[in-house]
């Protein structure tokens, strides 16, 4: 059988909840695939034909170190390129630019000045996973912001600021799921950054999720964001939420997103075929 790696990261060395699915259907045909701690040493990745970026999810706070390891892979999907642009949330910028709606986005490199937007806001770093370093903020807080811009440019990581959209609350956030270049399936997530909730340090923070449809407009915008990110994608995920004039792109996970397969049927097997289609193109 054909090896490949689902790169992981040590507090979830067995991968993510969709990895037993994935691998079972990989096995079907005829691929051996097995959860890889990206930063072990003693790992042979050599020995894979194929490395999978999955639940990467420590990488934020070594950004230099993940990509090193990315580029000396013999082969990793998404590939390299892929993943040093979509690991800096600037790229939100280019989105902008290229005329997809985005949540506006500030960023504040280490030393620059903060001044708190009007209304309730979002501050969170430029290289973030896991909403980790990431909180909400009322507009009497602007206080406990600065601290949390100062802590962050104290470490040397640049900081984006956003206004948190009242959408999250009554609509959620709409994760759309694509797979070896098609669309799969969706998602609906609940409001994330709570009211009062401190920058967390925690892998990740627990989500709320269920199936979705997403509407005409969400496929539009999620499809135009993905024709502004690089090419010959194996996965993907489009995170939107609602702005004052549509859905718009809250961000676009091309490294190590939930896939959530568990919830649409047939997707543990879209994604295998995905990831066996890429190995015989080798």
């Amino acid at each position: 059988m054909t090896p490949v790696a689902l790169a992981t990261c040590a507090e979830v060395a067995e991968g993510d909840e969709d990895s037993p699915a994935l691998v079972r259907a990989l096995a079907v045909r005829g691929v051996e695939a097995r959860p890889a701690v990206w930063d072990d040493a003693s790992v042979d990745w050599a020995g894979f034909d194929l490395v999978v970026v999955r639940s990467t999810w420590d990488y934020a706070e070594r950004r230099d170190v993940f990509l090193a390891w990315a580029a000396g892979l013999p082969r990793v999907l998404n590939e390299v390129d892929v993943l040093r642009w979509n690991t800096d949330k600037r790229y939100l910028g280019q989105l902008e630019a290229a005329g997809v709606a985005v949540v506006p986005t500030r960023f504040l490199e280490p030393g620059e000045p903060f001044e708190a937007p009007d209304g309730r806001f979002v501050v969170k770093p430029a290289v973030s996973a896991g909403a980790r370093h990431s909180a909400r903020y009322e507009p009497g807080q602007a206080a406990d912001a600065r601290a949390h811009v100062a802590r962050l440019h104290s470490l040397g990581r640049a900081v984006m600021v956003q206004p948190y959209l009242d959408g999250v609350e009554t609509h959620g956030e709409t994760g759309l799921v694509y797979l070896g270049g098609s669309y799969s399936h969706a998602v609906r997530k609940a409001a994330l950054l709570l009211a009062g909730q401190p920058p967390g340090e925690a892998l990740y923070l627990e989500e709320q999720v269920e199936r979705a449809r997403p509407s005409e407009a969400e496929c539009a915008v999620a499809e135009a964001a993905l024709r502004v990110a690089p090419e010959g994608l194996l996965y993907a995920r489009v995170d939107l939420v609602p702005g004052l004039d549509g859905p718009v792109v809250l961000e676009i996970e091309l490294t190590e997103p939930s896939l959530w397969l568990g919830y649409a049927d047939g997707a543990a097997e879209r994604f295998a075929d995905a990831i066996a289609a890429a190995v015989a193109r080798r």
